[in-house]
This record gives C-alpha cells, sequence and structure tokens, in this order.
C-alpha cells in the first residue's frame, strides 16, 4: 500500500527551539509573510496532522484563509493516551477531522470524547507500526500530500522512521537560550547517521525570517504537484544543461531519468557525445530501451521536450511517450526561436503524460541559452 508525500513544517529559533520554556507566553517566530506562505502550503495539501500534544499546549484552529471552510485539507491528530478536549477550536473550524488513537484504551477514550466531532481510527500499538499505519490509512482516505506541523516529538518520529519526505524550516532572528525550552528535534538515531547530509533544495527570505527546504528522500513525486525530491532532481537536470557543449545554433538541455524509487536511471544533455543533433532526453532515453522501470519513472527536463524537430524525425516529447514514461518535469517552456508553436507538452499531456512546470528553475534553464534568446 502507498503513503502520502510527507512534508514536515515548522518555525525554529535561531538555536532550534520552538518556543520559551513551558509556562511563559507563546513565542511568535513566523512573520506575517511567512504566515502567508504556511496558508498557501495548507491550502495546496490534502491534510494537516499536528500531533495531541500540540493541541493540548496551544489549542491552535489551523485555519486555511485562502480556502472556504467547507473545502479545508482534512485535520488530522494522533493520541496515544486519548486524552482530547472537545473544547478545544481544532474542532471547531474548518472541514472534517480524524483522530488516531494508538491502542484501544486510547481509541474508547478518544471516541468518548470526541466521537461526534471527528472520525476516530484505532491504530494498532508499536512505536515502529503506528506511523506507518497512520500514513496508509490517510492514503486510502484520499490524501497524496500531508503537511505535517508538529510538535518537535512528532516530527522527530516521522524523522527517525524515515517516513517523512520533505522538510521546510523558518528559521526566526531570535535566540531563545533556555535550556528547558522545546526544541524542533530530538535525540536519537537518524537515517544515515550523524554524517548524513540532507539536499537542500531552496533557500530564500520570507520577511524577516529564511527558508530552508530539503528533500529527505529522492522519490519523485506521482502526480501534478512538485515535491521537494522533484526541485533537487530538476536543478541537477538545469546543471546539465549548463554544463553542454557550447552551440550558436541550438539549445542547451540538460534530461535526468529518474525512477519511482529515487534512483537514477540515466541522464543525457544535448550534443552528448559529439553530435550535433541529439537532444538531451533522446540521448537520456536512448540508454533504457525496453527497461521495465520506466512507466513509473519520471523525466526531468531544464526545457520542455520538443514537440517538432527540424533535425529528426521523432521529437523527444514522442520519445517520452514511446518509452512508456507517463510523468514529465520542466522548467521552462520552449520558445519559437527555433521551431514555431513546439508545443511539446500539450503532445504529452495529449497522451496521458503528466507534466509539471516548475518556473522558479526557468532562470537556471535560461542561462546558457541567454545568447540564442537575445539573438
Amino acid at each position: 500500500m502507498s503513503m502520502p508525500h510527507v512534508l514536515l513544517s515548522a518555525a525554529v529559533s535561531l538555536d532550534g527551539c520552538l518556543d520559551t520554556r513551558p509556562g511563559e507566553d507563546r513565542l511568535l517566530l513566523s512573520s506575517e509573510e511567512d504566515f502567508r506562505r504556511v496558508d498557501s502550503e495548507r491550502a495546496s495539501s490534502d491534510a494537516v496532522l499536528v500531533g495531541a500534544g500540540t493541541l493540548r499546549a496551544d489549542d491552535p484552529r489551523l485555519r486555511v484563509r485562502s480556502r472556504a471552510p467547507q473545502a479545508y485539507p482534512l485535520k488530522v491528530t494522533v493520541t496515544r493516551s486519548g486524552d482530547l478536549d472537545p473544547a478545544w477550536r481544532f474542532w471547531h473550524h474548518g472541514g472534517r477531522k480524524a483522530v488516531y488513537a494508538v491502542g484501544a484504551r486510547a481509541y474508547a477514550r478518544a471516541s468518548a470524547a470526541v466521537g461526534g466531532l471527528a472520525e476516530v481510527y484505532e491504530v494498532a500499538e508499536g512505536d515502529d507500526a503506528a506511523w506507518e499505519a497512520v500514513l496508509r490509512h490517510l492514503h486510502t482516505l484520499g490524501v497524496r500530500r500531508l503537511m505535517v506541523e508538529g510538535g518537535g516529538q512528532v516530527h522527530t518520529q516521522l524523522l527517525q522512521q524515515g517516513l517523512a519526505d520533505e522538510l521546510q524550516l523558518a528559521v526566526a532572528p531570535l535566540l531563545v537560550g533556555q535550556p528547558d525550552a522545546p526544541r524542533m528535534l530530538g535525540p536519537g538515531l537518524y537515517p544515515g547517521g550523524p554524517l548524513h547530509r540532507l539536499t537542500l533544495v531552496e533557500t530564500r527570505p520570507v520577511g524577516d525570517v529564511v527558508l530552508l527546504r530539503y528533500a529527505l528522500n529522492r522519490r519523485p513525486g506521482t502526480d501534478g504537484r512538485a515535491t521537494a525530491a522533484d526541485l533537487a532532481w530538476l536543478a541537477e537536470a538545469c546543471a546539465l544543461a549548463a554544463a553542454c557543449p557550447p552551440s550558436r545554433t541550438a539549445f542547451s538541455v540538460g534530461a535526468v531519468v529518474v525512477g519511482a524509487d529515487g534512483q537514477e536511471l540515466a541522464r543525457g544533455h544535448s550534443r552528448e557525445g559529439g553530435d550535433p543533433h541529439v537532444h538531451a532526453e533522446e540521448s537520456a532515453l536512448a540508454k533504457l530501451a525496453g527497461d521495465p522501470r520506466l512507466p513509473g519513472a519520471t523525466v526531468y527536463s531544464s526545457l520542455e521536450p520538443c514537440g517538432r524537430r527540424a533535425s529528426r524525425p521523432r521529437p523527444c516529447a514522442q520519445w517520452i511517450i514511446d518509452s512508456g514514461v507517463r510523468r514529465v518535469v520542466t522548467a521552462w517552456r520552449e520558445p519559437d526561436t527555433f521551431v514555431v508553436a513546439a508545443a511539446g507538452a500539450e503532445l504529452l499531456q495529449a497522451s496521458g503524460v503528466t507534466v509539471v512546470e516548475i518556473a522558479r528553475y526557468a532562470d537556471a534553464a535560461m542561462r546558457p541559452n541567454a545568447h540564442l534568446l537575445s539573438s
């Protein structure tokens, strides 16, 4: 069974704290601009999850300002005690709610407390199995993108069990300095150990905080929404474009083919092997002829795969369709510099291929081709 794409989201101080020590006034870490960013992330998710401890400590509403209440994502909490207060604001704002109670005792208590306010599901006890069971069940409910907003214990468990796909940290220009202040992550064993470096795919200021976005695994997305892994692989395709042999008459493009398990299958770039007519996607896919992994793979291309081509009869969009690949991620639509109305994306979509465009990488894709665009 499948699981959703899991995004961990938190705001922290420069010294990694989520708040000041218990009993003190709530510390506001996010700026107004960052609140709007978080609202957008909630709106693009199918479900938003917080642990029962966070509900107990902060009583959040988890509003989504950009959606009508009836269109809210599913709001989810997980409890090991079943000690839930029906007066919490969480239950009385937005649309559907779900509770996952770990163990029969927690299930009985949660059902008695909030059974009229939420769907309550029982999860078998066991630290190694509970979270995986929650995620698999959420997938059966139609959740494909899950945003997890804490608290620290929830983030720690999901990271340590290798169940998170993406981490977004908003780092505020504050130093808490209290040894008993709650922190984003607790001690323990994390996948890869202390020497494992995460993949940073984005960093940008949001008001007076800095957003850091990491890909925690390299599995491609599965639908029309871009994931952190998609950003990381598309960045590699753009880097390949920048390393192409120069040309005054053809675009420089990079392409990477990635399997459903996040393993790179092949890569290619324009004019690879010294052939002035070879295109990036053509080069990569020619290395994988008949590979049974292709129907589950994603092609990352710095430029929209061509739909028409002067140099050879088969354009790159047709190469992709013929290969069986069902998903393409690109940074930049092909301009009509050489071929009018290339329409590669339209050709792919007409054949049932999902096309995802990530415009934030357009500048990186255009850079090695600037001389062609200005001519």
